[in-house]
């Protein structure tokens, strides 16, 4: 079984809520809940949420040693946070950034990533569900 860390940034906590037209209308909690259900034999999911960077990059750290990747969604902290990059570069875990929007067709500014080059890749503009594509990546490269 493959562990694998779910970290989510500032205002993801109000998706489902939050402008629905671009992030839809099912909450990151429920969806991600039904991901948990459906990989339970094949992977176990530790996820955390927050809206203080310091918190994220405390998270991270915490990873080390305990998990076989992480699906990073730091949100505008994406555009922001050199940081947040250092520590995904810091703790040498396989590191995928996902964003639920397409973040090259929005503003200029979310054109920009601090942490993409600490990353193994990038998912962006499939919803909800490039954490899903994120998971198949880390179960395909156990095997």
């Amino acid at each position: 079984m493959i562990s694998i860390a779910i970290i989510n940034g500032p205002n993801l906590n109000l998706i489902g809520t939050r402008e629905p037209a671009i992030y839809g209308k099912v909450s990151l909690d429920n969806y991600l809940q039904s991901l948990a259900e459906k990989y339970k034999d094949k992977a176990s999911f530790h996820c955390f949420q927050s809206n203080v960077e310091g918190e994220l990059i405390n998270f991270l750290h915490d990873c080390r040693g305990k998990m076989d990747g992480i699906i990073l969604n730091a949100g505008a902290y994406t555009h922001t946070s050199i940081a947040i990059a250092d520590a995904v570069a810091a703790i040498e875990i396989p590191t995928l950034e996902v964003h639920i929007s397409n973040v090259m067709a929005r503003e200029d500014y979310r054109k920009t990533s601090f942490i993409a080059s600490k990353c193994v890749g990038a998912i962006s503009g499939l919803g909800l569900y490039g954490y899903e594509a994120a998971i198949g990546y880390f179960l395909a490269k156990k095997n």
